[in-house]
C-alpha cells in the first residue's frame, strides 16, 4: 500500500515523512528525488547549466538551488522547461524506490500534487494556515516573503488540496503533537495494509 503525502510549502511534509521513516516506513520523496537527479555527474545538471549559465553552479559544482528557484519562479516558461526536464527523471526515481520498498506500506511525498496521484492508494494532506506556511518557509530557506508567496501561488490552493484527502494532519501545533498524529495514522495504515480494506470515513489526526 502506498500513502501519498501532499501539502504546501512550509506545511510540515518533511517532519511528517521523517516521523514515518523513524517508524521503519520506506519514504519516496519527490524533493529528495529532485536533488538526486541534479547531483554532480548527473546529465540533468549540465543541461541546466547550459540553459541558465554557469552561475547556477556553486564553487563545488553543485546546483545553486536558491538562485535557480528564484529564476524559474520569475519566469513561468523557464519553470515549465525545468519541469519538463526533471519530472520524468524524478518519477523514475520514485518508481524504483517504491518498487524496492519492504515496509508494511510506503510513503510517497509529492509536493506538486494537483490531483489524486494514481501511484497512491490513500492521500494524506498535511495542512497548516497560510501564515504558518509563510513563516516556516522564510525561516527555513532564508528567503523573502514575496518569494514564498509566489511559490504558494504556483501550488494547489489549500481548499482544493483538502478535497484530495483521505486523511488530514493539521500541523499548527508542536512537534510532539505532530508525532502523536503520525503515530496514530501509522497504526491505522499498518492495519489497512494487512487487510487491504479502505474505511468509509476519513481519518483525521
Amino acid at each position: 500500500m502506498v500513502v501519498g503525502i501532499a501539502g504546501g510549502i512550509g506545511s510540515g511534509k518533511t517532519a511528517v515523512s521523517d516521523r514515518f521513516r523513524s517508524l521503519g516506513i520506506e519514504v519516496a520523496d519527490a524533493d529528495v528525488a529532485s536533488r538526486r537527479v541534479v547531483e554532480p555527474g548527473q546529465p540533468a545538471l549540465q543541461t541546466i547549466a547550459d540553459r541558465f549559465g554557469a552561475g547556477v553552479l556553486l564553487a563545488d559544482g553543485t546546483l545553486n538551488r536558491p538562485l535557480l528557484r528564484e529564476r524559474v519562479f520569475r519566469d513561468a516558461s523557464e519553470r515549465r522547461w525545468l519541469e519538463s526536464l526533471l519530472h520524468p527523471l524524478i518519477n523514475q526515481w520514485i518508481r524504483d524506490t517504491l518498487a524496492a520498498a519492504s515496509s508494511p506500506y510506503a510513503i510517497l511525498v509529492n509536493p506538486l500534487m494537483r490531483q489524486r496521484d494514481r501511484r497512491a492508494d490513500r492521500i494524506l494532506v498535511v495542512d497548516a494556515s497560510e501564515e504558518t506556511q509563510i513563516k516556516r518557509a522564510m525561516a527555513r530557506d532564508g528567503v523573502a516573503e514575496s518569494q514564498v508567496r509566489a511559490i504558494l501561488a504556483s501550488q494547489l490552493d489549500r481548499r482544493s488540496r483538502l478535497r484530495l484527502a483521505d486523511d488530514v494532519i493539521t500541523n499548527d501545533g508542536s512537534l510532539e503533537d505532530l508525532h502523536l498524529a503520525v503515530d496514530r495514522l501509522h497504526a491505522r495504515y499498518v492495519e489497512l495494509a494487512a487487510t487491504r480494506r479502505t474505511p468509509t470515513a476519513p481519518e483525521t489526526a
